[in-house]
């Protein structure tokens, strides 16, 4: 039970409860929003699937492994997307269509805060708008960004260099890929955007799609091509480019 607060107003006494931060056994602060997340022995369960599995689970693919009814799985993964321990996204695999919601354990890794606030604004820009292709103007919004955050770094380097360091910036921890076929990825390792993903996933995965393609094409590189492939890794998101690869960067 939470401790009561007392008031005295013009002494008038009221009782008021207040939550108040706990901590577990090693000392570390307990989120009250996780915790009763994980409340049930099927919402557990599902998350230590989701988690083994690192590429990320689908409804269908949840509902299978617990014998749950669909609707149901999907209610306990929305309430751990709710509870910050999953996000969501559309990851298609390159193929055409719309694809199914993936759902993929968090490791948390904030934006600078001016960047969390500025995307956050997006989304609640857009979503007031209520009318056109949401995921078509955070695009042109994110390229107008790139552009201005490509601005800010070291001048004269290869494009590729210059989008590693703008998307480093921004938190997501890239690594450069070269595939078999010799194109140029990059892996991103942590989302530091999540509370925002977790809002409007189709936005903020568009928004950062127009930061990779205004950062090209600030640096001199074509920017068409450029694609933003979630879960398209087993511990990242991808980002593929039309772009030839010079070399890559260690891991």
């Amino acid at each position: 039970m939470e401790p009561s607060r007392v008031l005295r107003v013009n002494d008038v006494v009221t009782l008021s409860n207040v939550e108040t931060p706990r901590t577990g056994p090693a000392g570390e602060t307990i989120d009250p929003q996780r915790h009763r997340a994980l409340g049930t022995a099927s919402r557990a369960s599902i998350l230590e699937f989701v988690r083994a599995a690192g590429v990320g689970m689908t409804i269908a693919e949840v509902g299978e492994r617990t014998g749950l009814h669909l609707s149901t799985a999907r209610a306990h993964l929305d309430r751990l997307v709710d509870a910050g321990l999953l996000v969501k996204a559309r990851a298609s695999g390159g193929q055409p269509g719309r694809p199914a919601w993936r759902y993929r354990a968090v490791a948390e890794a904030p934006a600078p805060a001016p960047y969390r606030a500025l995307a956050a604004a997006l989304l609640d820009h857009l979503s007031r708008r209520g009318h056109g292709d949401v995921r078509a103007e955070a695009t042109r919004a994110g390229q107008a960004w790139g552009r201005h955050l490509a601005a800010a770094t070291p001048p004269g380097r290869e494009p590729v260099e210059t989008l590693l360091d703008v998307l480093r910036g921004l938190g997501f921890n890239p690594r450069r890929h070269r595939t078999a076929d010799g194109a140029t990825e990059i892996h991103l390792r942590t989302c530091p955007f999540l509370e925002l993903v977790n809002r409007n996933p189709d936005a903020i995965c568009a928004l950062h799609v127009g930061v990779v393609r205004g950062t090209l094409e600030h640096a001199g590189a074509s920017p068409a091509g450029a694609v933003l492939e979630p879960f398209g890794a087993p511990d990242a998101c991808v980002v593929r480019l039309a772009l030839p690869n010079i070399t890559e960067e260690p891991a």
